[in-house]
């Protein structure tokens, strides 16, 4: 039997695509451009945006015999036993393959913020989490067993990272984030990117671009950024995980950015991303991203219409199920409307990736080869590891933490005692299965209560909830002061629920008017420092919220961005001593809730200043974090008098840090620069550097960060990135309000501009000391 060139794995995969697509129909190049949504609800609330309005029916039988682009979260939709979704995937798969001329399977995409967004698979830290460890390599460990994971039970594609860099802590989706720094967000970003990547699983870049910089902090709302914000801010983690990561997938934005919507802005998804970035693998549409344009942006007047607009600017597949890439695109270029080119510039990418993944194989087999089981004990300890590494403690004014063994202990607050406290929107629990709630959770999942009474078993403990996340109702504030008085400290354990379009106060569609903790839980924090006991706050959180109000009156403020499954005995880990805190922030905590949205990077008139009687300085900086030992930083090198090198030079610095305290922890320095003078106005400070140093007492070891003169780069007046002329320094900090050495440098020669290859990361070094 003689084998067609596109099943010869001996030829080059563009080959076997190039005689692949000259047999198909057209009917069969436009069925590899959309995927198909299986049990996806069309009635009560989903789990995507207007999902109701959007989900169109079809004859799945009918449909698959001209083949299928994608199959659209087989395991995320409903609950799932993961060995029976495995074996329906496979099934489905088969029928696929049986079903057209070519036996092509379909690509299989699930969700995996978080963890594989499934039933009895773990749930890690959300995003946020990872931004607050500052261990890149921890996280490029746990999305190496995600992608494994994934790989084990069928799936090819995973619809992660969010990078999105905040800018305005109100929106909703702030959990999703790794924070609000470019920097910090391209360097974790790209490591999970590279984990995912590892395990043979498309990893999915989103939300590409402009997506957090939405109006008022409204999802969906149009990003008002300017050509130098979106450049310098909005696009640098998306580079960096396309060149340091290899990402084989992007996913379009739902925003619009100065009238343009991402999934129609050819300049965006082809001149920059692929012309100028070079990119060759696949972009999706966010969840109904291309009929949007026709029923929500309201640029184009049919679903057909909406096709050609998205197809010509380069979005090849539409998900999550078919609508404006089926029927009314096959009769538009059937009837001359759109050019059957645009079919198969999208359709030679997407066959082109099935081909890299073993699917035009004659080989292929859909069958899972390995035991499943998506909550192991090395799952749950790489989420115990990352949760622990992720708490943050901002104060601890009089050491009041760690808690004495046998203290009494008043514990009180509305997330004290529930498991969906440690979970984002894009958990299983929090996402699929408050539309089941006779499904049993599926994970062990210690609550901080729980885990703080496993911690301190001589500890006498009580509980009372106080209040709940956002009802207005006060009345189990006197239990909570009668507790409180009892005991010699209360933790009060308060913050978010995570929630999908307003179901709950942080995710997705959750956004906030202000920065004020939900419902009453201040009023209720008011009236437990009131009683005089020493009170530590435990926020158990998807963002920062203000915490001005106590500042001064608390014993000890621990924040945890949704720290996963394991997030309970982390806290309590940090709570007893057992872990030795060493998050710091992704993001600053405001001093006062509303009327000035902020993040740290700000030019000279975004700081405090005489021009208004508003003071945006954060309470705690981003990059703040504390630790129950103490570091030392010495023998600095590379500062002294201001150092000339050109505009294409380098410039070392260096430390040695040293654990002068009695137990092992964790420090993280962090390199900021500082332009005096450019052609236009900088951030004030900005990352460029960080290393996490993990220390025994007595322990030290020397840091060198390698500066290379590109790292100040940014995009001038005519839209070019260039490195600048003129006095620069380097500003080795705790945090981004914490300098502890300075470098100066002037930078000679001419002006440079840069090309896409410009250098991203400052290089670092470590190595022991005597």
């Amino acid at each position: 039997m003689t084998t067609a060139p596109w099943r010869d794995p001996a030829l080059t995969a563009s080959a076997r695509v190039d005689d692949l697509l000259s047999r198909m129909t057209l009917q069969e190049k436009t069925a590899q451009l959309y995927g198909v949504w299986v049990g996806a609800s069309t009635d009560g609330d989903g789990v995507a945006p207007l999902q109701r309005e959007m989900t169109s029916d079809y004859d799945w039988d009918e449909l698959i015999t001209r083949g299928l682009g994608q199959l659209t979260r087989p395991f995320g939709t409903a609950p799932v036993d993961p060995a029976l979704g495995a074996q329906a995937l496979a099934r489905a798969q088969r029928r696929i393959a049986e079903a057209g001329r070519f036996g092509i399977p379909a690509l299989a995409h699930e969700e995996c913020l978080a963890g594989f967004t499934t039933w009895r698979a773990t749930a890690y830290p959300v995003p946020l989490a990872w931004g607050a460890s500052w261990d890149a390599e921890l996280v490029e460990e746990m999305a190496g067993a995600i992608g494994r994971d994934l790989r084990a039970v069928g799936v090819h594609q995973g619809l992660a990272p969010v990078l999105d860099v905040v800018r305005d802590p109100r929106w909703g989706r702030v959990e999703e984030t790794i924070g609000e720094d470019p920097y910090l967000v391209g360097t974790i970003g790209a490591a999970y990117v590279r984990g995912l990547e590892s395990a043979g699983i498309v990893a999915t870049l989103k939300h590409f671009a402009g997506y957090a910089s939405s109006a008022g902090a409204r999802n969906l709302a149009p990003v008002r950024a300017g050509v130098r914000e979106f450049a310098d801010i909005t696009l640098p983690p998306f580079e960096f995980a396309l060149r340091e990561g290899g990402a084989r997938s992007v996913m379009a934005a739902y925003t619009d950015t100065d009238g343009v919507p991402a999934s129609a802005d050819p300049g965006l998804l082809t001149e920059l991303l692929r012309e100028d970035w070079g990119f060759t693998g696949t972009v999706v549409a966010d969840y109904f991203g291309v009929g949007f344009l026709q029923t929500q942006h309201r640029i184009a007047g049919t679903e057909a219409g909406a096709a050609h607009a998205a197809l010509a600017a380069g979005l090849d597949v539409e998900l999550p199920t078919l609508k404006c890439y089926g029927t009314p695109l096959i009769e538009a270029v059937r009837a001359g409307e759109i050019p059957e080119s645009l079919i198969d510039r999208a359709a030679r990418r997407v066959l082109l990736q099935k081909c890299e993944l073993g699917l035009l194989d004659e080989d292929w087999s859909p069958e899972p080869t390995e035991r499943i089981d998506l909550d192991s004990t090395a799952n749950r300890a790489l989420a115990r590891r990352l949760a622990e590494e992720s708490v943050v403690l901002l104060d601890n004014p009089d050491g009041l933490l760690p808690l004495a063994p046998d203290t009494r202990i008043a514990v009180v607050g509305p997330r004290a005692a529930d498991a969906l406290a440690m979970l984002g929107c894009y958990s299983f629990p929090s996402h699929v299965l408050t539309h089941h709630p006779d499904i049993p959770m599926g994970i062990e999942i210690p609550t901080v209560l729980e885990a703080l009474r496993a911690e301190l078993p001589d500890a006498k403990v009580t509980f009372t909830e106080g209040c709940g996340v956002d009802e207005p109702d006060t009345a189990g504030f006197e239990e909570a002061v009668a507790r409180t008085a009892e005991a010699d400290v209360c933790v009060a354990v308060l913050g978010d629920r995570a929630g999908l379009f307003g179901r709950g106060t942080s995710g997705e569609g959750c956004d906030v008017t202000d920065l004020r903790l939900p419902g009453v839980q201040g009023e209720l924090l008011d009236s437990l420092v009131a009683t005089g006991v020493p009170v530590v706050l435990v926020l158990l959180t998807g963002r920062p919220y203000a915490l001005g109000r106590w500042h001064g009156r608390l014993g000890a403020v621990v924040q945890a961005f949704f720290p996963g499954e394991e997030g309970g005995p982390a806290v309590a880990g940090v709570l007893s001593g057992r872990v030795n805190p060493s998050g710091r922030l992704p993001v600053s905590v405001p001093q006062v809730p509303g009327g000035q949205p902020w993040t740290y990077l700000q030019p000279p008139l975004g700081l405090a200043g005489e021009v208004s009687n508003l003071d945006p300085t954060p309470l705690y900086a981003f990059g703040h974090g504390r630790s129950y030992t103490e570091f030392v930083w010495e023998d600095f090198t590379g500062g002294g008098a201001r150092e000339e090198i050109g505009t294409d030079g380098t410039h070392d610095v260096s430390l040695t840090v040293r654990n002068a305290g009695g137990r092992a922890g964790a420090e993280v320095v962090q390199l900021y620069l500082h332009d005096p003078v450019a052609s236009v106005t900088r951030p004030d400070v900005r990352l460029i550097g960080y290393q996490r140093l993990e220390l025994e007492p007595g322990e030290s070891r020397r840091v060198t960060f390698r500066f290379h003169a590109e790292l100040s780069a940014f995009t001038d007046r005519r839209g070019r990135r260039v490195v600048e002329p003129g006095d620069l320094e380097l500003r080795l900090a705790a945090s981004s309000a914490e300098v502890r050495h300075t470098a100066l440098l002037h930078l000679t020669g001419p002006v440079r501009e840069l090309g896409p290859n410009r250098r991203l990361r400052c290089d670092t070094e470590v190595s022991r000391t005597e």
